[in-house]
């Protein structure tokens, strides 16, 4: 048992408390709030003077699966073989020794979203991890946490050098509509045929992560930073009725009041690069605070190892800097990422019941100057500093 006492905790729940205290049990939170009486035995992490946060989560990185330090032999996050690979699963690619996860931890970032690149029109199925452990089965948050699926550049450049489709947008959504036209074909052929003893339906692994994109069971996760790639992802979601995030999301401010209407959310960034391509002209911090002040849900990422992972605050704080509220971007950093991977039941905020995920700073983490002294991921010490 574990209790954390008298730091300024921000719950993300809608209070903070100037002197409080988080009883920790089992892995989860027991009790949390002022005027808490640590129990006997438990071990005591004085807090005083510092500031207590839920662990941050970078809403889109690709840690583990694009790993540092070794190479070409590390990059195992695209399949460049087929423009259409709904069936491949990032937890079969993550490393858990990337040295990103320990980078991670040390940064106060205790959860990731992370799965496959944006070579492909359908890359694959993500997977939310802790940032903390050695087997990978047993940092899983939620897997599958979404289907991968690119707009722009990316998929048309891979497969137009290759003489295949798609070689243009259009051709990119041509191929993403036919594909989602067969799922439906299959998942109408599974419920006619799959009543009948008399008749076996062959499983279709790609055509089952499909039916659950159509059943609202897994979310479409959108690379899309040109505002039109971003409307063309939002006009076919709502042609088949799917769940869509937007992912970097560069040029939203610019039809900001369009996501806002379609209630999509987005995760963007990474904002802390040069203009690369030709779809990154438009790259500012200004984005992220934009699309709050008009109500969409947004996260901030790294897209790692695009920004390094440990730089997640720096990055929000770099938001704040150029108009974004400090509130919203704490928020796009725990509960909004939360909410937007579907793991807010166990993530993104200090409450009863929820994972014991904690880290407290000897700063206010949106101060460049500030560092995580201890990180408490699962309710067991992750790190802390000497």
């Amino acid at each position: 048992m574990i209790a954390i006492k008298d730091g300024k905790v921000y719950t993300m729940s809608g209070n903070i408390l100037e002197k409080g205290t988080i009883i920790i049990e089992d892995g989860k939170i027991k009790e949390i709030g002022e005027n808490i009486k640590a129990p006997e035995g438990a071990e005591i992490i004085d807090a005083a003077g510092k500031y207590v946060f839920p662990g941050f989560i970078d809403a889109h990185s690709h840690v583990g699966i694009f790993e540092e330090a070794v190479g070409e032999i590390g990059e195992d996050g695209n399949e460049w073989t087929d423009p259409v690979t709904p069936q491949l699963r990032a937890l079969d690619a993550v490393n858990p020794a990337d040295k990103a996860f320990e980078d991670a931890v040390k940064g106060g970032i205790t959860c990731v979203f992370t799965g496959p690149g944006s070579a492909n029109v359908i890359g694959g199925q993500s997977v939310a991890l802790k940032t903390y452990g050695k087997v990978i089965d047993r940092m899983v948050v939620k897997a599958p946490a979404g289907l991968k699926i690119a707009f722009g550049e990316n998929p048309k450049r891979v497969y137009g050098e290759q003489k295949k489709m798609p070689s243009t947008r259009m051709g990119t959504a041509a191929l993403l509509r036919e594909t989602l036209v067969k799922a439906l074909n299959y998942k109408k052929k599974v419920e006619k045929d799959g009543k009948d003893p008399d008749k076996v339906v062959e499983r279709d692994l790609k055509m089952e992560v499909l039916c659950d994109v159509l059943d609202k069971r897994l979310p479409l996760r959108a690379h899309a930073h040109r505002a039109d790639d971003i409307l063309t992802a939002i006009r076919i979601a709502r042609e088949f009725d799917v769940d869509i995030v937007i992912e970097h999301c560069t040029e939203g401010h610019l039809i900001a009041d369009e996501l806002a209407e379609a209630g999509v959310p987005a995760v963007v960034g990474p904002s802390l690069t040069s203009r690369s391509k030709v779809e990154l002209k438009d790259l500012s911090f200004n984005t992220p605070g934009i699309l709050a002040s008009k109500g969409v849900k947004v996260a901030i990422m790294t897209d790692h190892p695009v920004i390094p992972i440990q730089y997640l605050p720096v990055c929000a704080a770099l938001a704040v800097r150029e108009g974004m509220k400090e509130e919203d971007a704490i928020k796009a950093l725990t509960i909004n990422a939360a909410e937007i991977i579907g793991i807010a039941d166990r993530v993104g905020s200090l409450e009863k019941g929820k994972d014991a995920d904690v880290v407290i700073w000897d700063g206010h983490p949106l101060d460049i100057k500030s560092r995580p002294s201890c990180v408490v991921i699962n309710g067991q010490i992750a790190y802390k500093r000497q």
